[in-house]
């Protein structure tokens, strides 16, 4: 079972990264239409082409009709290349999205780090057909990964914890790490962190999952949400000084949209989503014989207090 959950959460993780922490590229060909605008009263809900995204679109969905909001789903639709146009022109009224990666679409040069720094970043540069609501705790970024048995080992909690073992860890990820402002230099530059060595491997996928549990490597580069943590007992370490950006889940909205009952609704399940409850999230979508995301969904809203 734990190989089955092991080979799913690579493959989440790998489509996690080329839309979600990815940024998104070009075109998508395969994108779902949004249409016209929806009609008066109606709030149209869309997402990314990726699993976690479309359930969190699922949860929006039946957070909004719970508050006697009438719903159109529009999933699938893309990338922010595809949806954020869709957004500005009313075809789509909101959108599960994730704050790091949204700021640097709208805002190429930002530098926010923190949860704090970039949802007010974004406030300031969104446009004024577009809103941010509350955002969430949970998200869904890169992380300096451990073992559970190296983390217990040597008591560590924190990336503070493993800077004086750095010298002895190969740390390992996508080959861009070592480029990437918050990779090799950002850990020397935020932590003093200089490894012993970095193994480039693939995108938070079936060779990290793997060095990281043999030991060829000690330290990864993995998602937050990735099932493959709780799969093999692999550890997040907190990051104090927000080396890894900032990546909340947040509802991105059509200004025209927002009324109380729409905010009070996804507010509500901004506020009740932990990083705990994504990752489960995410271990449901890929389990053997899943329930399909509206079940998911109502599920979670159920258990939350917010059916």
């Amino acid at each position: 079972m734990n190989r089955t959950l092991t080979s799913i959460a690579a493959g989440l993780a790998g489509l996690l990264l080329l839309t979600a922490c990815g940024g998104g590229g070009g075109g998508d060909p395969l994108a779902a239409p949004a249409g016209p605008p929806a009609a008066d009263g109606v709030i149209r809900v869309g997402s990314e082409q990726f699993a976690e995204n479309q359930l969190l679109g699922e949860i929006y969905a039946q957070a909004l009709e719970g508050a006697g909001v009438t719903v159109e789903r529009r999933f699938a639709i893309g990338s922010r290349e595809t949806y954020y146009p869709a957004l500005l022109d009313g075809s789509i009224d909101v959108v599960p999205d994730y704050n790091g990666n949204l700021l640097r679409y709208v805002v190429p040069e930002a530098t926010e780090s923190s949860p704090e720094e970039v949802y007010t970043a974004l406030e300031a540069a969104l446009p004024p057909e577009l809103k941010l609501l509350e955002q969430a705790v949970a998200e869904n970024k890169d992380a300096f990964t451990v073992t559970k048995a190296f983390a217990e080992a040597n008591k560590l909690t924190s990336i503070e914890d493993v800077v004086p073992l750095c010298p002895t860890i190969t740390f390992g990820g996508p080959a861009q790490f070592a480029e990437r402002s918050y990779g090799i230099e950002g850990m020397r530059k935020n932590y003093g962190c200089e490894f012993a060595g970095f193994r480039p491997l693939d995108v938070g996928g079936p060779l990290t999952v793997a060095a990281l549990r043999d030991g060829t490597i000690q330290g990864a580069d993995l998602f937050t949400t990735d099932p493959a943590l709780p799969a093999n007992d692999f550890v997040t370490l907190e990051d104090p000084r927000n080396n890894f950006p900032a990546q909340n889940i947040v509802p991105l909205i059509n200004s025209t949209k927002v009324t109380p009952e729409v905010t009070e609704a996804l507010n509500g399940v901004s506020a009740a989503l932990s990083l705990e409850d994504l990752v489960e999230l995410n271990v449901q979508i890929g389990a053997e014989g899943a329930k399909s995301d509206a079940e998911i969904a109502k599920a979670w809203l159920a258990e939350k207090g917010l059916a």
